[in-house]
């Protein structure tokens, strides 16, 4: 017989939801001394095709986001799966989260993550609340895909890949 979860109760809601497979990125921008920051996500989402708009939801307790938010650009670097060690590098939050990770800086002033799948390079266009986190929407300045390949995904408290098509 099915039994509802209490959706209430955050760490149910947290374990139910964790069914939900999701793309890791890494939300990336230069801080206001000219370093790369970054902050990984698993929001990051298409919104519009006209205009060219994108999302994700950080967590409003975050001082990375709120970094990111000073720089008013950021770049969305879509992780490809053999990048979970790098993934869990920036979400450490310890030391230099960039330290050995190889990147560019575009020509929007952002850091690209070297061998990322793709990379979106937005201008910050709204932030409004959403709970606990808030809702970014980003303005597309420009987009690169790098190659295809398998990309890095969250499922169920672990990475992994993508096992092919049905």
């Amino acid at each position: 017989m099915f039994e509802a979860a209490d959706f209430r109760d955050p760490k149910e809601f947290r374990r139910i939801l964790g069914h939900v497979p999701t793309a890791v990125s890494v939300i990336t921008a230069l801080s206001e001394k000219g370093e790369p920051i970054g902050m990984v996500v698993g929001t990051f989402t298409s919104v519009s095709l006209d205009p060219p708009l994108v999302g994700f939801f950080p967590d409003r307790k975050s001082r990375t986001w709120s970094a990111i938010k000073m720089a008013g650009h950021f770049c969305a670097n879509i992780l490809a799966a053999d990048q979970a060690r790098l993934c869990r590098q920036i979400a450490s939050g310890e030391g230099d989260r960039f330290a050995g990770v190889e990147y560019s800086i575009s020509t929007h002033g952002l850091p690209v993550i070297a061998n990322a799948l793709a990379s979106i390079e937005c201008r910050i266009h709204s932030v409004n609340d959403a709970g606990d986190h808030y809702f970014v929407l980003g303005e597309v300045l420009g987009m690169e895909a790098v190659h295809a390949t398998d990309p890095l995904l969250f499922f169920c408290g672990r990475y992994g890949g993508f096992s092919g098509l049905v």
